[in-house]
């Protein structure tokens, strides 16, 4: 008889409650995950899923008070009776939100953090830290200080921190939030290199599912409202309507199959666009429905709104962060600004917005010389949200924060109330309006970002990663919520590594890549084309694998078939 192998992390009837909550966040939950295993913990914002990764690596109880029942062994250890301290010898964590870790003021000093701490010697630990930086792709920076990295970089900087370490689980809490899609391609074939090399528990914690199954996982356990609800293969996991049904977004391969009438089953092995089962029936039903309904594109109109002559910056004498940057936008449009991290995306809007003045070029605003006009002066018109809302929030209340543009406004205090009200009851925040900030989560915060900058009615929002960290459901709704402001007249911009976002909301993308802007298209093409999808850090899309595979031709107008259908869809609610 074969010996049942033993589990490394092991929940037996487990409940947990916050300090602070009326009611458990997980309850009855009984999992066992194996030496060596990789499992996707999936589920929408607010479902438990991070509360679960916490427990394991006791940040819950010893950072977030609260009560547990039931039992939970991590690597041999009473988790609950435990100490982070010594949990954090057996789990590895990489954080969703990387400020929040970064201890070193280099990053050589922060990926060495736990060596010094072990009183590792300086020649070898220079020489682990040198292989954990390697490993990263983070060696060329360890001299740089940690707000010198983009979001992406520090993402790097705390893995390599946690492999120095050598921990037998290691836990990712939203490893793609801030990563361009290449990065985040790179980073999930960097968590299964490292796995396989190591014997490495891993645990992702991730709602975007299609990203992280770029590599094959062993299970995907699904939870909600604090409970599991399917632990099962990918394959199985996909040919059930649970994801849907929990607000977790299936790869969009697998939801234009079923669009075109195909039954998606476990043994047509779903997991991967490249190697889904497709027989001849299923391509002559993907082939009828791309051509049951012609696209043709719409080109926007209007009067130019922003306008962008020959645009070059650079934060250091001799160093051009930008070159030569001339692109228009139209009123009402809504576009994107995509390309790898440190490309310019976030520059270029600095420059907009008067954070940064240009070394040379030129930038009208409704035909006026926006150069001329102060910081302020330019806030009324042009909306700016940050990536990081830790960066952009200054009081302590939410409505404080969303009310502060307009308390010099000579609006009465009634006039400013009403308006902030209004903007939380756009931004799905009115229910917390007299909350703390702090309470919040990351994609919390966002939302009350982007009602401060919304309270001011301006006529160009700039978004700087709209949708991080935010899962399905929470995305679409601030999507719609952007799409609905666009309707009534507001430009929008929005600075993505989402693909998705890119195809679904906006029509036009302008890619930037080193400094440059290298196109000016429709979204659908740029992940139709594998050379600039290389150039500028992107990701092909799957629909363009599958247009592909059935011989749909151009694959763009299949994604465009594809827009329009679930556009149509996801508006009828069904």
């Amino acid at each position: 008889m074969t010996k049942k192998k033993s589990s490394v992390i092991s929940f037996e009837g487990f409940s947990f409650q916050y300090r602070a909550q009326k009611k458990p966040t997980l309850t009855g939950i009984n999992l066992n995950i194996y030496p060596g295993e990789k499992v996707l913990i999936a589920g929408p914002s607010g479902s438990g899923k991070s509360t679960l990764a916490g427990c394991i690596n006791g940040l819950n109880p010893f950072s977030n008070p609260g009560e547990s029942t039931g039992k939970l062994i991590v690597d041999g250890v009473d988790a609950m009776q435990s100490s982070i301290f010594e949990l954090s010898a057996h789990v590895g964590t990489v954080l969703q939100d990387p400020d929040g870790q970064f201890i070193g003021l280099t990053v050589g000093e922060d990926i060495a953090f736990a060596l010094e701490n072990s009183c590792t010697p300086q020649d070898k630990m220079h020489e682990i830290t040198k292989h954990a930086a390697e490993l990263v792709g983070i060696e060329h920076h360890l001299d740089y200080a940690p707000h010198e990295l983009s979001g992406g970089q520090k993402q790097r900087v705390s893995l390599a921190g946690v492999m120095v370490d050598e921990v037998k689980i290691l836990l990712f809490d939203e490893p793609l939030a801030n990563l361009d899609p290449a990065a985040g391609k790179q980073a999930i074939e960097l968590i299964d290199e490292i796995q396989k090399k190591t014997g490495t528990t891993v645990l992702i914690i991730e709602h975007r599912l299609e990203d992280v199954l770029w590599r094959n996982v062993d299970r995907i356990v699904l939870v909600n409202e604090g409970t599991i609800l399917a632990d099962m293969t990918p394959d199985e996991l996909l040919s059930t309507n649970l994801l849907r049904d929990n607000g977790i977004r299936e790869p969009l391969y697998i939801t234009a199959m079923r669009y075109a009438g195909i039954d998606i089953t476990k043994e047509k092995k779903p997991a991967h666009a490249d190697s889904v089962v497709l027989d001849e029936s299923d391509q002559k039903k993907l082939r009828n429905w791309f051509s049951a309904q012609p696209f043709s594109p719409k080109e926007p109109e209007g009067a130019p709104l922003l306008e962008v002559k020959n645009l070059s910056f650079g934060y250091n004498k001799g160093q051009q962060t930008l070159k030569n940057v001339s692109l228009s936008v139209k009123k009402g449009e809504m576009v994107s600004i995509v390309g790898r991290n440190g490309a310019g995306k976030s520059t270029f809007s600095k420059l907009v917005c008067g954070f940064e003045d240009p070394n040379q070029g030129e930038i009208f605003f409704e035909g006026q010389d926006l150069l001329k006009e102060n910081i302020r002066s330019r806030a009324k018109k042009i909306g700016y949200v940050m990536q990081n809302p830790n960066q952009m929030i200054s009081k302590t209340m939410i409505y404080d924060e969303v009310a502060l543009a307009l308390q010099k406004s000579g609006k009465s205090e009634e006039e400013i109330r009403r308006k902030v009200e209004d903007t939380l009851k756009v931004c799905g925040l009115y229910p917390f309006r007299n909350w703390p900030i702090s309470a919040l989560s990351f994609g919390q915060k966002k939302r009350v970002t982007i009602a401060s900058v919304l309270v001011q009615d301006p006529k160009l929002i700039i978004l700087d990663e709209p949708t991080a960290g935010q899962d399905f459901k929470h995305y679409t709704e601030i999507m719609e919520f952007l799409r609905g402001l666009n309707e009534q007249g507001v430009t929008v911009i929005m600075i993505t590594h989402d693909m998705h976002l890119m195809l679904e909301y906006t029509p036009r993308a302008l890619v930037f890549s080193d400094g440059q802007l290298i196109d000016d298209c429709r979204a659908s093409q740029v992940l139709c084309n594998p050379e600039l999808v290389a150039r500028a850090a992107l990701k092909e899309t799957s629909l363009f694998t599958l247009a592909n595979r059935c011989g749909i031709t151009p694959p763009e107008s299949f994604v465009e078939r594809f827009i329009q259908e679930d556009r149509e869809v996801r508006s009828h609610g069904r």
